[in-house]
């Protein structure tokens, strides 16, 4: 860490929006259900040298940072991790000590956010957000700096309702292409190395079949015991019960779009028995396929 000049901001082609407290307090009180969790500041610092930043009793919001470019380090709960280009950290709001700052020779260039909300521990809780997980590498993807702009930009046009929940809605965006960013980028770049995804694609392009779970492991030449455990940790379900979700998404779309007759319905997605076809789609979408198709045309 420089012992010489610090600062906090006012790099060079920077960015910077800090919300008014009250902005989002009179948003809130006026309709809370829209900002559960919402922006209250956000900033790009290009080659920022001399950045520093210290948090004695910690922080309110959420600290998202995303190292593009150099080389900068943080110190959370006496501990300190190097950040280096292509990742990113995620600090849940907490009263621990917190201290971060760029590197003197090789300064970071960071994008970041400050998010909070009245149920931010709980939000923290259910997605494993923690103290202790440390910098994470990420893959570049242009969709992230995409959301970044539009919150960003959204903002600066003031701070009107609709602009306010704009950027809460992009910001549950921004988040999931860090914290589940292998679904944010491009399907074909990440068929070839991404097991899960690779297998996904086949069962889409397969939902006339009756893909077994053998069928699918023999495609990754993995034991079906390793498959099945990959794929239940990554989608939370087995991979036969995500194939039945998938086959009864086409299902609610046929039923809706062409007019198609139950039984061909069932025929197309692999059953040859309309019955077992029907008593599946009303265990997995709640209703038969007769009042699935009714309801859908008259919320149409």
């Amino acid at each position: 860490m420089s012992k010489g000049f610090k600062r906090r901001d006012g790099f060079e082609g920077e960015k910077l929006i800090n919300i008014p407290q009250k902005v989002w307090k009179d948003a809130i009180e006026k309709d809370p259900i829209l900002f559960p969790v919402y922006v209250s500041q956000i900033g790009y610092f290009p080659k920022a040298s001399f950045h520093y930043r210290e948090r004695r009793k910690g922080c309110e919001d959420n600290i998202l940072i995303y190292c593009l470019q150099g080389v900068g380090y943080y110190v959370l709960d006496n501990k300190r991790y190097v950040v280096r280009s292509n990742q990113f950290i995620l600090i849940p709001a907490t009263d621990r000590y917190i201290r971060y700052w760029s590197d003197d020779e090789d300064p970071w260039t960071i994008y970041w956010v400050h998010f909070t909300g009245n149920i931010i521990d709980a939000f923290n809780k259910s997605l494993n957000i923690s103290l202790t997980k440390g910098p994470v590498n990420i893959p570049f993807n242009e969709k992230t700096l995409e959301i970044w702009n539009n919150i960003y930009q959204t903002l600066e046009m003031g701070y009107s309702t609709e602009n306010l929940c704009s950027a809460c809605f992009c910001l549950y965006h921004l988040i999931a292409t860090f914290l589940f960013p292998e679904r944010h980028i491009n399907a074909e770049k990440n068929e070839s190395g991404d097991i899960i995804t690779k297998t996904i694609l086949n069962m889409r392009n397969n939902l006339g079949k009756k893909l077994t779970v053998e069928d699918m492991a023999f495609m990754h030449t993995l034991s079906v015991s390793h498959f099945s455990n990959l794929f239940r940790k990554a989608t939370g379900m087995p991979p036969i019960d995500y194939f039945i979700h998938l086959k009864m998404q086409k299902a609610c779309q046929l039923l809706y779009s062409d007019g198609a007759k139950i039984k061909d319905v069932a025929f197309n997605l692999g059953y040859d028995d309309p019955y077992y076809f029907s008593r599946i789609f009303k265990k997995y979408i709640g209703t038969s396929p007769e009042q699935y198709r009714l309801t859908a045309k008259n919320a149409g």
